[in-house]
């Protein structure tokens, strides 16, 4: 399930609680695959990665572009010895991302964080599935 630390908040102490959304049946977003919905004013990608749900906010931190529409790749690897030689590449097997289709802008898909610059993230949603329904927290 997706957590929302280190994610931006809207809410304050006067606002309302957080709602709960269904997006759809469980059965709608299949292994290694995504599901986009707009809801309450955001578009948010759910994906599926080893039977967990992850929700991400649809807004890249590059330049606004649609950052959970573009490819879903294993990240890419560097092979080092004990000397920091370079024996080529390889994919993560555990650290999936999403690319952003506009300018490669790459986040794990778990985290919701850039590949590269750790301060960069998009917003997590909590989302989790009851009866065979997911629901997301906005």
């Amino acid at each position: 399930m997706s957590d929302t630390s280190g994610a931006q908040s809207k809410a304050t102490d006067s606002e309302s609680p957080p709602q709960y959304v269904r997006i759809g049946a469980s059965e709608e977003i299949p292994e290694r695959g995504r599901k986009l919905v707009a809801t309450a004013g955001t578009e948010i990608a759910i994906f599926r990665l080893q039977g967990e749900l992850y929700a991400l906010e649809n807004y890249c931190a590059h330049f606004g572009g649609p950052a959970c529409q573009g490819k879903i790749i294993n990240r890419v690897v560097e092979i080092l010895d004990v000397d920091k030689a370079s024996h080529g590449l390889t994919f993560s097997e555990t650290d999936v991302h999403v690319v952003c289709p506009w300018h490669g802008y790459e986040y794990n898909i778990t985290t919701g964080e850039h590949a590269v610059k750790k301060d960069i993230k998009l917003r997590t949603f909590n989302v989790s599935e009851h009866d065979g329904d997911v629901i997301v927290e906005i």
